[in-house]
């Protein structure tokens, strides 16, 4: 079983920066795609960001592109998402996720969630 646990939400201004982590417990010998997925009020649950295994592949949603950079530190089973210039309309709870299979912008696609963290985002 994978577990993952993020962090690094909190309340933020327009235009600042922040860095959410996730930590995953590794089975061993496995790698995952992981991506960031994010949940407003009212909304769907939307895709942000993904690596692949190696971390060398990144895709980004529309609104993340130029803004939000993921990556991922393999020795500390750790994916991160560099948020910079948000706005208000990045305000959500933001979840990693992880999958055996190929970064999708679909959610049904990854087996294992965080519980995820909140940015809130003031104007």
């Amino acid at each position: 079983q994978v577990q993952l646990v993020e962090s690094g939400g909190g309340l933020v201004q327009d235009g600042d920066s922040l860095t959410l982590s996730c930590t995953e417990s590794r089975r061993a010998g496995r790698i995952y795609v992981m991506a960031w997925f994010r949940q407003a009020v009212g909304k769907g649950r939307e895709f942000v960001a993904g690596i692949n295994r190696s971390g060398v592949n990144k895709e980004y949603s529309g609104s993340a592109t130029g803004r939000f950079t993921v990556s991922r530190d393999k020795g500390k089973n750790t994916v991160y998402l560099r948020m910079n210039m948000v706005k208000p309309e990045d305000t959500a709870v933001y979840y990693c996720a992880a999958s055996d299979e190929f970064i999708s912008r679909d959610s049904g696609e990854y087996e294992f969630w965080g519980q995820g963290t909140q940015v809130t985002v003031s104007a």
